[in-house]
């Protein structure tokens, strides 16, 4: 089999999701019998503090067998998630760069003593 007959094998129907540092490519590929299985990749891009990059990935192999069984648990825990937490996202309190924004009004209700209620004493008064 030549090269290219190969390399058209193994792209036969390919989509790809970009989703900030993931990018999930979902693969159909042939057997050897020459049947269909799809691959579920998950690539992260982790970037190290010299500015190189490397990427980590996970892959998933699911056959046809197995295709109506996933499907369904897939769209239930879709589902649940969904119905449970709606569909905001809450991750950016996880990114590096986070900054919880505080509400005043809370601030001042909460049992922390502000600094005015507290003797200033210096080292000569000990």
């Amino acid at each position: 089999m030549r090269e290219n007959d190969l390399l058209e094998k193994e792209e036969i129907f390919s989509k790809v999701l970009r989703a900030g540092r993931r990018t999930y490519f979902f693969d159909v590929r042939a057997t050897k019998a020459d049947d269909y299985y799809i691959t579920i990749t998950e690539s992260k891009k982790f970037t190290e503090a010299d500015g190189s990059f490397h990427f980590k990935k996970h892959k998933i192999y699911l056959y046809k067998e197995d295709f109506t069984s996933f499907a369904e648990i897939l769209e239930e825990m879709t589902s649940y998630v969904l119905n449970h937490k709606g569909e905001e996202v809450i991750s950016e309190r996880h990114q590096k760069d986070f900054k919880k924004e505080y509400d005043s009004e809370k601030l001042e209700d909460a049992s922390i003593p502000s600094t005015a209620s507290f003797t200033n004493i210096e080292f000569d008064d000990i």
